[in-house]
């Protein structure tokens, strides 16, 4: 099977499901964006050490995406907002330490560009975060 029809039968047995994924990449990606905007600006304006830089970015792509994913990807939620915040939270905040983790370990370790150490620590965190999400911070 090919990956094409792949995707075809993923949206003709589960179009919510596909949906939810697509909703997903776009907050995740939005998230990311401001992730990295905030990380330059207080880069650049406060002269912050990197690490702090990221906390900053994750602060506030933090909001975006709780936002996004409670009212987009995950909308079909029983959850309270309170129970799904929380849930997020948590979710948002072990997501932050992987990318931390990554983050510092190539930047720091392996001199990689800050901007693909970057890099590297969101798409990890966005893939444990898409997990936690689905099947516990807003699981139905």
């Amino acid at each position: 099977m090919n990956f094409i029809s792949s995707i075809q039968g993923l949206i003709t047995k589960n179009p919510r499901a596909f949906g939810s994924a697509i909703w997903f990449v776009l907050v995740g990606s939005s998230a990311a964006v401001v992730h990295f905007f905030v990380y330059a600006a207080t880069l650049n304006t406060f002269e912050l050490p990197n690490e702090w830089a990221n906390a900053c970015g994750f602060a506030i792509a933090f909001l975006v995406s709780f936002l996004g994913h409670r009212y987009l990807s995950f909308k079909d939620t029983s959850t309270s907002i309170h129970q799904s915040f929380l849930k997020f939270f948590i979710t948002a905040v072990a997501g932050f330490c992987t990318n931390e983790l990554i983050f510092i370990s190539l930047f720091r370790y392996f001199d990689l560009n800050d901007w693909l150490a970057l890099l590297a620590g969101i798409c990890a965190a966005a893939a444990q975060t898409f997990v936690l999400s689905r099947f516990w911070a807003f699981k139905k």
